[in-house]
């Protein structure tokens, strides 16, 4: 990454709402895109476990653990409306909007500087 940063229109607002992710490139390093819960969140495509393309994996809900009124497992069930990335390489989750592994907050995603101007989606590099 070059030492003068500078903003990049990367895609369109409408395009990424209706796909909720788009991976793109911009000067030979990758960036994921994503639109969760009206938010829009940018990520180096790279898992920090061991560099996989995280991006590039599956948006999943996050696997919750509820609890019976006796205190027992009910059984794992899905969060409804959390949503995690989840890497393709080794199964390393991490939450669309905070970019963090949701067992351990101190190992997360980079994030990317962007912002909505007009109806086009803006990244600093």
């Amino acid at each position: 990454m070059s030492a003068v940063q500078r903003d990049v229109v990367v895609a369109g607002l409408a395009d990424l709402r209706a796909r909720g992710r788009i991976v793109v490139e911009v000067d030979g390093f990758e960036v994921g895109l994503y639109f969760h819960a009206g938010e829009v969140r940018a990520w180096h495509n790279v898992c920090p476990h061991q560099g996989g393309p995280v991006c590039q994996g599956k948006i999943m809900p996050r696997t919750i653990q509820p609890v019976r009124e006796d205190r027992k497992s009910a059984g794992p069930a899905f969060h409804p409306a959390d949503r995690n990335i989840v890497c393709p390489w080794h199964g390393f989750e991490f939450d669309v909007l905070t970019g963090r592994h949701p067992a351990d907050r101190r190992v997360g995603l980079s994030g990317v500087p962007v912002r909505v101007v007009g109806d086009e989606v803006v990244v600093r590099i």
